[in-house]
């Protein structure tokens, strides 16, 4: 005699649905949580692009200041001329950037600042340049060099 009525062990219906919807929930949140981290790297990746070109800023002003041993500031305050025995270097600072010869430093200048000795100058021969940046986060960058002989013979 064959029995129709034997029980098969399964899921029921309901249950699925709720297995269903636990999936979706912890997918969705997985995925709010990998847009957070990915806009958060988004903003750690454009600050570290930003100081890293303050660093070589910094470290071609630093390099070029202390080769040449005659620095001087355009009649308008919008270039720097350093001058010596191994040739000239030119920098020109515009409002969102600064070119140096054939390299292009991406940082926007609030204020730039020309010294000669200790004094706030506007053109002239400079021993000490001031850059503050646009933002509040960074600190001022100041370059100075020791003025040779002939900055003095003149």
């Amino acid at each position: 005699m064959i029995h129709f009525n034997q029980k098969i062990k399964a899921f029921t219906l309901s249950e699925m649905m709720v297995v269903l919807l636990l999936t979706v929930i912890v997918v969705g949140l997985a995925f709010s949580v990998l847009n957070l981290v990915q806009k958060q790297m988004a903003g750690v990746r454009k600050e570290y692009g930003a100081n890293m070109e303050v660093r070589l800023l910094k470290q071609a002003l630093w390099k070029d200041v202390r080769t040449f041993s005659r620095i001087y500031a355009t009649e308008n305050g919008d270039g720097l001329f350093c001058d010596g025995p191994g040739g000239q270097i030119q920098y020109l600072f515009y409002r969102d950037y600064i070119v140096r010869a054939n390299d292009t430093f991406e940082v926007a200048i609030g204020h730039k600042k020309y010294y000669f000795m200790g004094r706030p100058i506007i053109s002239g021969e400079v021993d000490a340049l001031e850059l503050q940046w646009n933002d509040s986060i960074r600190q001022p960058l100041l370059v100075y060099k020791i003025n040779a002989a002939e900055s003095f013979m003149d």
